[in-house]
Formats: C-alpha cells, structure tokens, sequence
C-alpha cells in the first residue's frame, strides 16, 4: 500500500513537473562592442561603458579603456572630494582668481562668503567652473594641489589607474584624462554617498548670490527626460566632445552609463538611452543577503558579510561555488566565473548553508529547478532496495 503511495505521489510530481521548464540564454559576459541575443545597435561616441552599479560588473564596452579627455564630468570627483572630506557647512571666501575662471559659471564676486554646500550644488546643477576653483582653493590653496588631491583620491580610495587630473572643473589640459570605465567606477563610488546622490539629482535651485539671482535649472536633461535617471554630469570642450555620465534605476536594478567624445549633445543622450534600455532589457541584478553561510568540502566555515550583488543576464542559468580560500564563486551555465566575492572565515556550527555547485536558476526557472531535485528526491525515496544498499555501503 505504501509503494502504491509512493508510485502515486511520482506519477502526479511527473505530470505537473511537465508545466515547468528550465532555459538557458546567451553567457553572461560578450566581447569587446559585443552584445546579447545579437542585440544590435550605432553608436555615436568614441568611447562608452555600461556597468551594473551594485555589483560593478561591465554590461558592455566599446573603447571603454581608452584614455580620453572627460571635460565638466571631471566635477563628479570635485564634488565628491567636497562632500566627503570637507565641512558643507564651512564659509568659503571666493578669490579674484575664482571669478575669473572661463566657462559656465554661477557669477561668483570677489570676497563672496558663500557655503561649501551651495558651491557643490553650483558646481553640479550649474556646472560652475567658478565654484570649482572656490572648493579648490578652499582646501588646498590652488587648483594644481587640488588636483593632487584628486588623484590621490581616485587612486587610494575608488583604485583607478589610468585617471590623472590637473584642475577640478575639466577645461582642458593635455595631462586631464579619463577612460569610461574609470568614471564609471567614480560614478559607483560616489552614487553611494546620500549627499552626492542629493546634489546630482536635483533638477533645479533658487540661486540667490551677490552676483546673480536666478533659478538654476540641471544640465543633464535625461533627468527630465529618461524615466528612473538619478544623476549624474554633462561635459563639454572641443578637444573632449560631448560627454556624459548617467545613472539610472529601474525596480531593484541600477545602472551607470559613461560616453565619451559624443559629436553633438543629443548624440550622447541618445548613445546613453540605448545603453540603458539595452541594459534593462537584458540583464538583472541578482543579490545574496549579508549573513549567509557557507562550507566548503573540506568542511571550513565561512560567512557573507555584506550583500553581495551580481548581474546576469534576464534567463540566465547561473550557479554558486565556494572555492579554496572561501572565494564565493558565481557561474554561468557554460561553467564561466561571472562573480566573486572572498568571505570571512567562521568556527564551525549547525546550520550552515552549503553552497550547490549545480545551476540553479533565477526566480523565472525556479520552479523547474526544484522539481528536478524533487524528481531525483523522489525516485529514490521510492526504491527502498537502493536506499538499504546504499546504507549498506556507507561506513
């Protein structure tokens, strides 16, 4: 009568288990200008990068390591140095050699006492290369110590190498370069300050100053344009081209878009656009909660520490190892590291997670995942001659 159950129970898991199925898409990561499921689009920028912000993974680059020339961008770093390592609430007393700076400009006077805060808020709604030369001065004396400081700070704290900065507002020099993938790992940093994230988002300001009275209203116009864009900056000079970062979020995803050397403004906004629908359209972010614990074969112990963020692509099989050395190891269906993160060692205890090394699938497959383990669940569960044997055997 129990066999009879059992037999009953498979023929019924069988028949719904066919409603499900499990499907593979295109690998994780494509080549250089490369894109999924022959997704074609032109670009117009020399230049571009698409990276998921939370996990910092490259979606797509073309020319993305070539040093280029980043223009007003460059004030994400001034901005974000300002927020980070100064007082917002310090008084700032604006130079003769501030007012004078060339460019777009917030009409600083000379002797001005303005905030911090309000010469971040010029610098990046405005794109004030006055209130630029201000926060430089204001922290280190001049713009060539200032820029020293910038490249201090890109390289310690965000790790870049091959960004140089020599003033904080981008008006040219032969020495002020970037690349796309650099701005975008800036970008990632600073969209993970609250402050910053406040300032490059807001779409306009009352600018009341001794030199100019007026609503100042954000030159990045996706803010206005692009449903879900949260910053960041717009640049322009001739040697650079247009330029512009962007970030953007849909549900639990977050975007940054990065080109460089558009011919004309409304290139580069349409260059971002495709960007970032190509990447909503194609891609998900997937996230492993802090706190989740692991044990490798040799029986060590380890634990998440934070939430840890990976992308892959929409349908995407993926699976999770923990490799020697506690290295948490995410893997597409051909078996290619997409991700990794290193945890932290533990001393053995009960309930540990154990990391599966066979594919599991995102949240659209997974039912057809977890009938398949049922499945094998079950046809042993219902040969009892194996299972005693298989005890039989065990020592």
């Amino acid at each position: 009568m129990r066999h009879l159950f059992r037999v009953f129970i498979l023929l019924f898991l069988f028949f719904v288990s066919l409603q499900f199925s499990v499907q593979t898409n295109a690998s994780a990561f494509v080549s250089e200008g490369e894109t999924l499921n022959d997704a074609h689009f032109h670009l117009n920028s020399e230049s571009v990068l698409l990276m998921d912000q939370l996990s910092g993974q490259v979606l797509y680059s073309e020319h993305g390591d070539k040093k280029m020339y980043p223009a007003s961008i460059t004030k994400i770093i001034t901005a974000l140095i300002a927020i980070e390592e100064g007082d917002l609430d310090d008084i700032v007393t604006v130079s003769k050699t501030a007012t004078e700076v060339i460019g777009t400009r917030v009409y600083l006077v000379e002797g001005e006492e303005v905030t911090l805060r309000k010469l971040v808020q010029g610098l990046m709604i405005n794109s004030g290369n006055d209130a630029g030369t201000a926060i430089a001065e204001h922290f280190d004396g001049n713009e060539e110590a200032f820029a020293e400081r910038m490249n201090r700070f890109v390289q310690v704290k965000i790790g870049v190498e091959n960004t140089h900065f020599t003033n904080p507002h981008g008006l040219f020099d032969k020495e002020h370069y970037t690349t796309a993938y650099d701005m975008a790992m800036i970008t990632k940093y600073a969209m993970e300050n609250e402050k910053f994230r406040d300032v490059a988002s807001t779409k306009e300001l009352e600018w009341i100053g001794e030199g100019w009275e007026t609503t100042i209203y954000n030159h990045h116009r996706l803010l206005w344009d692009y449903p879900g864009t949260t910053g960041v900056k717009n640049g322009y000079v001739s040697q650079s081209g247009y330029t512009l970062v962007t970030t953007a979020e849909r549900d639990d995803q977050q975007l940054i878009a990065v080109t460089l050397n558009a011919p004309g403004a409304s290139f580069s906004y349409n260059d971002t656009m495709t960007l970032l629908d190509y990447g909503f359209e194609h891609f998900k972010t997937e996230k492993i909660k802090a706190g989740e614990r692991f044990v490798d074969s040799d029986g060590k112990e380890y634990e998440l520490a934070k939430d840890f963020y990976f992308s892959i692509p929409e349908d995407e099989l993926f699976g999770i190892s923990l490799e020697e050395g506690g290295v948490l190891t995410v893997t597409n269906h051909n078996g290619e590291p997409v991700a990794e993160k290193h945890l932290k060692f533990l001393v053995p205890e009960d309930d540990m997670l154990v990391a599966s090394q066979e594919p599991v699938s995102t949240e659209k497959e997974g039912k057809g995942n977890i009938f398949a383990r049922w499945w094998a669940s079950l046809i042993e569960w219902i040969s009892p001659a194996e299972e005693e044997g298989a005890f039989a055997k065990s020592t």
